[in-house]
């Protein structure tokens, strides 16, 4: 599907402004912030961004609150470490990204280590700035809830479970505890984010989670479904890996028919759970569409 030109227009901003980043990064290591531009400006679909600039400008009236574009980066900060860490032999031993060599073939080890180490420490730095908001406490929560997020009850957490799940025989509900970790997490926090940083109203705020959380699984699950009967060349890295290392994934456990049926059903969950505020939340409800219609 075609994503909305509001939606389009906050992907072209957020490239941007990630490149104007890394453009002003100081410090003699000019190799590290090579590496980190290599991982980060590589053609992602820059979604969870999308999701932080939608919902603030669904809590703003319309209009995209200042500073919110530092949040949207910020998330695509910690994404690119996440996927840099990912890629790497101990992890998921994956030799391409986006289809090209990833960060740990296009350099080494050592430095896609070091990349994503720095990538994480400048998403953190990047919501504490006061450009992101001059509201102390705004910044303070997006810092601690980002943390969460990436920590042992989210993603680094949900990581290793998946790694775990490699000599296991994971039940569903164990997969969607490991995948609301690993993946689920930085979509939810990119959502409410966005709708913290734009003054939501407690009732957008629980909105938003309730949505997020739904996407999501959802996105996770179109992934499976992806890695099941994808195209290597449109996913820019290998089919059937999941399979392959013994993964337990949502096809494998609920079969395909029944995975692509959940995922829609996921999907019409989040887009009610945005029923209130009609067509001001038009973009995030394409946004979780697109989550689950696209093809790599």
């Amino acid at each position: 599907m075609i994503l909305p030109a509001s939606v389009r227009a906050d992907t072209a901003a957020v490239e941007d402004h990630l490149a104007s980043l890394f453009e002003s990064l100081p410090g003699p290591a000019e190799h590290l912030v090579e590496s980190m531009r290599y991982a980060t400006m590589n053609g992602g679909k820059r979604l969870r961004a999308c999701l932080v600039l939608a919902a603030a400008r669904l809590a703003g009236g319309g209009q995209v609150p200042d500073g919110a574009i530092h949040v949207a980066a910020a998330v695509e900060c910690l994404h690119a470490y996440s996927l840099v860490h990912d890629d790497l032999p101990a992890m998921d031993d994956s030799d391409t990204r986006r289809g090209i060599p990833a960060c740990h073939i296009a350099f080494d080890e050592a430095t896609a280590i070091l990349a994503g180490d720095a990538l994480q420490t400048l998403a953190f730095g990047i919501l504490a700035d006061p450009g992101v908001s001059q509201d102390a406490a705004i910044r303070a929560r997006l810092v601690g809830e980002l943390a969460t997020a990436a920590g042992i009850t989210g993603m680094a957490g949900g990581q290793m479970l998946d790694l775990e799940a490699e000599s296991s025989s994971p039940s569903l509900d164990e997969v969607r505890q490991m995948q609301a970790m690993k993946t689920g997490a930085l979509i939810q926090f990119a959502a409410v984010a966005g709708g913290v940083h734009g003054g939501a109203s407690a009732s957008l705020e629980a909105a938003l989670a309730d949505y997020s959380r739904d996407l999501g699984l959802a996105f996770q699950i179109a992934d499976d479904l992806l890695d099941y009967d994808g195209d290597a060349a449109a996913l820019g890295k290998p089919a059937g890996q999941d399979a392959e290392r013994g993964k337990g994934s949502f096809v494998v456990l609920m079969g395909l028919d029944a995975a692509r049926q959940t995922a829609v059903e996921l999907i019409a969950a989040a887009e009610t759970a945005l029923a209130p505020w009609g067509a001001a939340a038009d973009d995030l409800r394409a946004i979780a569409r697109f989550a689950i219609e696209r093809r790599s």
